[in-house]
């Protein structure tokens, strides 16, 4: 299963790849210059995918190692040459990206299957995806009735631009229930939105995978134990959402910037400890990474509200390549002076936050607000 899954996974890097190739043969270095926010997320792409694919294997596989050392090179490669686009000379400009095509509406209605109720044109999400009409130019605009919707719905990239809203968080939720208890690598287990019932049993159980670029969530919930978020890939950008779970319940190896959201903790299983986060990058040019602003992180009513002082509970070896900033916290968690005192863990001014806004780390002024959208750009004040 995990062979297979790999496959996909590697399948998914080569055609990123293919397109980086694409967008640079032939191309002068204005061209690359402009377009290297794009290329930049194109090339981190492939090592998200790499790295999911040696996290499909247990950690006492015997097979885990040899996929992994077979993909030193590659990954070298690769961030040698996001390094050569970071260099100054290539710096990517905020304003200058592969613009979506034309917003023109093209709209569906999805009905709950009710009896009697003939007002939508699709019983499910996955029937009106199944409907997206060749060749489209324009947005692809579906709407959910309220309602409870078991299904598992993927959006692939053969369906660009696509906008879905509902009635609302607490009207309009889908539910899946895949676990890797059940036998289910975790990044297969995410229904579309947003609500995985697997329980505490299912281990991991993603709510919400998202691997397309400049993917943007505005007034949602993922509910979910472990694993409830994952960012796996590429620019995506969160707002006024609220997201739930017990252990590393915001994961992944994309840039993904979460802004005036709601952050809770849930009690989790006996013997267990809570963590928020756990993200995947490894390589030091990859340009991805979590941001997490303007945010509450709070403990669920039945939770006992309590901080690790040090902010840490993982393995000493991932101290070698993580990068934790903090700006501004504020709360009974907030106090740094007994946080762990490593190389890369920094407590950071106003000057240097910036750069891990929404505008500066996504490059989002124009894709976020032509999403339609409200964000905020920088820091406020």
């Amino acid at each position: 299963m995990a062979l297979d899954d790999c496959q996909e996974l590697l399948e998914n890097a080569m055609q990123e790849l293919q397109v980086s190739y694409s967008l640079v043969n032939g191309s002068d270095l204005s061209t690359i210059n402009e377009r290297s926010a794009q290329l930049q997320s194109w090339l981190s792409s492939v090592l998200a995918y790499q790295e999911t694919c040696v996290d499909n294997f247990e950690d006492h596989s015997i097979i885990k190692p040899l996929i992994r050392m077979g993909m030193i090179d590659a990954s070298h490669r690769i961030d040698n040459a996001l390094a050569i686009l970071s260099t100054s000379s290539m710096s990517p400009s905020p304003t200058t990206i592969i613009r979506p095509k034309a917003l023109a509406g093209f709209f569906l209605l999805v009905m709950m299957d009710i009896p009697h109720d003939d007002s939508g044109q699709f019983v499910n999400i996955s029937a009106a995806l199944s409907a997206y009409p060749k060749h489209l130019k324009g947005r692809y605009v579906i709407y959910v009735k309220a309602g409870i919707y078991h299904e598992h719905v993927t959006v692939t990239r053969k369906h660009p631009n696509v906008f879905i809203y509902g009635d609302g968080p607490k009207k309009t939720i889908v539910i899946g229930k895949k676990s890797f208890a059940s036998g289910v690598n975790t990044w297969r287990t995410a229904t579309f939105g947003f609500a995985n019932t697997a329980g505490l049993s299912g281990r991991h159980a993603v709510a919400l995978r998202v691997d397309s670029d400049m993917s943007a969530f505005f007034n949602c919930r993922m509910d979910g134990y472990q694993n409830t978020l994952l960012y796996q890939a590429k620019r995506q950008f969160y707002r006024n959402c609220v997201i739930s779970g017990t252990i590393d319940f915001i994961f992944g190896y994309g840039a993904a910037v979460i802004q005036n959201s709601l952050i809770i903790v849930r009690r989790p299983r006996t013997n267990q400890k809570n963590t928020v986060t756990a993200d995947g990058r490894k390589e030091e040019h990859a340009t991805t990474g979590l941001v997490i602003h303007n945010c509450r992180i709070v403990p669920e009513k039945k939770l006992v509200p309590h901080s690790q002082r040090d902010g840490w509970l993982g393995q000493d070896f991932y101290t070698l390549t993580l990068c934790t900033m903090l700006n501004a916290n504020t709360g009974p968690g907030a106090n740094t002076n007994r946080r762990v005192r490593w190389k890369n863990f920094h407590v950071i001014d106003r000057n240097e936050a910036h750069q891990f806004t929404a505008g500066e780390f996504l490059h989002g002024a124009e894709w976020i607000k032509r999403a339609g959208v409200p964000v905020l750009l920088g820091l406020r004040g």
